[in-house]
């Protein structure tokens, strides 16, 4: 749910935005621009709230946000292999690292950072922001796509495994290991995208034509997804809506498509009282015996619902929402702008443009009150790293950053998903003082 890099705008015009991405609950909005960064939250309709912005670091071309908390990172032109991590509301660097490369992505959760490069990915713990891997010699990445699940119980990590095919390469950042292949497509991957428990991944290819779903961690093909036949386009984003029965996207045409994930039973399909219902069941088992071209016709199914935007061409990312405990779509445009749409989970059709905003004007920052409904929260950044575990005496191996490249380094359990980092409060900060490296040295090896 990003969008990345300083592309032009159509007609030569210089884009408005270098870059934007929605958090990873879809609360806030993120966008850099030549003079800085901004920070929006997204708690009403009518109102875009400026939660923070900076003129400090010019250029940024990265601009990721962890929830809707103080931690921000960011990535600039001027040092485009140096990452920055900052308590926005302390107004502090937490830390800055520095790479073999160009950054290209980076991706967040409560227990892990990902850093990707054209030919390599860094996992960091979030918490205390050590190395924990190096994943080293993955087929060239140029526009460093991949995708981080947000839920940090398991921290799955996608990324494309081929120069020449779509196939995806499914990684469990919390064990630190392979977990399968998914050949998605025959041609090379465009955007993939997890659902908010990790259990689906979304993928489209570079012709854009069709969108799959797929079962994490097993891999296999649950939804496929005909955008359109008439001509190919390039997906920009793929988001997934929190409760995963939507997935949307948006290319560089005038039009978001919304698909909807019908509920799949697990048991054996009771039989057709209908005659559609023996119809359909028909042509279902016919598809068995037709060329594959033609069965895969029969098995997608257009949008759901279409939001229709007043250009094509711009760079954007979309995403759904729950704002206002109604359903919405979200387009950020790198023109500047965000688009909200009412979208009719029954029926579908057409999605509603509802409300303009600009993301250029100065805006009034507000105290925000995003948090106001959130869980209590650990006492300090530190206490949430230091608390014992179930069983404190258990290790997982791993690597670490102070081990530089050394193996078989053991990683305490407690540094992984039982105290999962929030920074939503004030006095959370790091428990490092300086966390400054240079990650072409120190690289644990895959």
């Amino acid at each position: 749910m990003e969008a990345e890099g300083a592309d032009g705008a159509p007609g030569g015009a210089e884009a408005a935005l270098s870059c934007f991405s929605f958090n990873q609950d879809c609360t806030s909005l993120a966008v850099g621009t030549k003079a800085g960064y901004k920070l929006f939250s997204l708690s009403s309709v009518e109102q875009l709230d400026h939660v923070h912005g900076s003129n400090d670091t010019p250029d940024v071309y990265i601009v990721e946000r962890l929830f809707s908390s103080s931690l921000v990172v960011v990535v600039s032109h001027a040092k485009p292999r140096q990452m920055n991590v900052y308590h926005f509301k302390k107004g502090t660097e937490i830390c800055n690292y520095s790479y073999s490369g160009n950054i290209l992505s980076i991706r967040l959760n409560r227990q892990r950072l990902l850093v990707c490069l054209e030919e390599s990915i860094y996992i960091h713990n979030i918490k205390d922001m050590k190395l924990l891997k190096t994943i080293l010699d993955i087929p060239a990445n140029p526009t460093g796509l991949c995708a981080l699940s947000i839920n940090h119980s398991n921290s799955y990590v996608a990324y494309p495994g081929s120069l020449t095919t779509g196939e995806i390469v499914l990684y469990d950042g919390h064990s630190l290991k392979a977990v399968c292949t998914i050949a998605a497509h025959e041609g090379t991957l465009a955007a993939i995208a997890f659902n908010s428990s990790g259990s689906r991944l979304a993928s489209a290819s570079e012709k854009g034509t069709v969108i799959r779903v797929f079962s994490v961690p097993d891999g296999q093909k649950l939804y496929e997804f005909r955008r359109g036949v008439k001509r190919y386009v390039t997906i920009s984003s793929l988001a997934f809506s929190m409760d995963s029965q939507f997935l949307c996207a948006s290319s560089n045409t005038e039009t978001v498509h919304i698909f909807k994930l019908e509920h799949l039973a697990n048991s054996r399909p009771e039989e057709p009282s209908t005659w559609t219902g023996y119809v359909g069941k028909m042509f279902l088992a016919a598809s068995n015996y037709l060329p594959t071209q033609v069965s895969d016709m029969m098995n997608q199914d257009r949008a759901f619902a279409t939001g229709r935007l007043g250009f094509s061409g711009h760079r954007n990312i979309c995403t759904l929402a729950t704002i206002q405990k109604l359903p919405r779509l979200l387009v950020a445009s790198s023109s500047g702008h965000l688009y909200v749409y009412n979208l009719d989970p029954q029926d579908g059709g057409d999605c509603v443009l509802i409300k303009t905003h600009s993301l250029l004007g100065s805006g009034t920052s507000k105290e925000n009150k995003e948090n106001d409904l959130r869980p209590p929260l650990p006492q300090s950044y530190a206490a949430t790293v230091a608390r014992p575990s179930a069983s404190a005496a258990s290790t997982v191996p791993g690597y670490s950053e102070d081990g530089g490249a050394l193996r078989g380094e053991v990683i305490p359990e407690h540094e992984f998903a039982t105290g999962p980092v929030c920074l939503d409060d004030e006095n959370e900060f790091p428990p490092i003082t300086l966390c400054r490296g240079d990650q072409q040295d120190k690289a644990a090896t895959s």
